[in-house]
């Protein structure tokens, strides 16, 4: 594990989806924006440097050098601490937009890092402190967690701490409704941060439905991208450990994506399908040949709903998820799978 200067390893705590909370119960829930990102744990021990950790543990600090003078700014400050939140990349109209955050990761070049630093520039959204000037703060309730960020005024040319609600659930979500943004986080104010843990204390209520898959084939295009993918396979880990199939999707690809996933799914060939069940529908059908691989590389979709035969209709490619293992993309549970709230 990464030295942190003293700190300790915070593994970041999870929310499950959900619905707003009743409206009795409101004033007893704080709310956040759900931010269209990758989520990241700041270590900054006090002496000016800053460690990233992605939600699996791996180091992206290098990938987004504009947010190392955090750890300058609040050594500046005199604090060492813990931060959790979200890295955003913002599109032009404002709104955070994670088909141009896939353009900052799984870099590894120095000059093209630096180069894509200036054009698609990053922010860090710090919405909890769970360790704070030597002191653990796990066990402080979320309303006075937020009130020690808010002390910090984490703040600058690409780092902020975005507002938070005591209460008015439902005149947020329609805030996000009306702007186009993912959705809210409602979280406990009486919460404890629990480190890796999913937690009903913390609600994610989206306005779009997204679903993690695991990667485990490839489908030929016709017309202009024969030979070429024309669609994945996806699957979703079951209970019992297998990998089901859940339906194909062959739309939302840039052609810089394309590039990338068939460099990177090329390393992953093999004879035989990893799926359980059958695998059938339109895109295998119509392929000119399915290639099978190792089920590996974790992507996002956006989906219309989850069908009776247990694939997703209407998907849409949203990009790669290096932060999250393949051991996550599960299917939710079948009462979860009606449209939520605010989906």
């Amino acid at each position: 594990m990464t030295d942190f200067g003293g700190l300790p390893h915070v593994a970041p705590m999870l929310a499950v989806p959900g619905s707003l909370p009743p409206a009795a119960a409101d004033p007893s829930w704080g709310y956040e924006l759900k931010w269209d990102g990758i989520r990241a744990v700041a270590y900054a021990p006090g002496d000016g440097s800053l460690t990233l950790l992605s939600r699996n543990d791996n180091d992206v600090t290098a990938r987004y050098p504009e947010l190392a003078p955090l750890g300058e700014a609040l050594a500046a400050a005199g604090h060492a601490c813990v931060l959790d939140g979200e890295i955003v990349a913002v599109a032009p109209d404002g709104r955070p937009s994670f088909g141009a955050l896939q353009r900052r990761m799984n870099l590894t070049r120095g000059a093209v890092i630096a180069r894509l630093a200036a054009e698609v520039p990053v922010d860090y959204m710090a919405f909890d402190v769970p360790h704070l000037d030597g002191e653990s703060t796990l066990r402080l309730p979320y309303r006075e967690r937020r009130a020690l960020l808010a002390g910090l005024d984490v703040a600058g040319p690409h780092w902020r701490t975005p507002p938070h609600w005591a209460g008015g659930g439902a005149e947020a979500l329609e805030m996000t409704r009306r702007y186009g943004l993912e959705g809210l986080l409602a979280k406990r104010l009486s919460s404890p941060y629990l480190p890796g843990r999913r937690s009903d204390l913390w609600l994610k209520i989206k306005n779009v439905r997204t679903q993690e898959v695991v990667v485990g084939g490839w489908a030929e295009g016709a017309g202009g991208r024969s030979d070429a993918i024309g669609a994945l396979l996806m699957g979703v880990w079951t209970k019992d450990g297998g990998l089901a199939y859940a339906g194909s999707v062959g739309s939302g690809f840039s052609q810089r994506a394309l590039e990338v996933l068939r460099e990177r799914l090329a390393g992953l060939a093999r004879d035989t399908s990893p799926f359980t069940g059958p695998v059938a529908d339109r895109h295998v059908r119509a392929a000119g040949a399915v290639h099978w691989v190792e089920p590996e590389l974790v992507g996002e979709v956006a989906y219309g709903e989850w069908t009776a035969t247990g694939v997703l209709r209407h998907p849409v490619w949203r990009g790669l998820r290096p932060d999250k293992s393949p051991e996550e993309a599960r299917a939710p549970e079948e009462g979860a799978r009606a449209p939520e709230e605010g989906a």
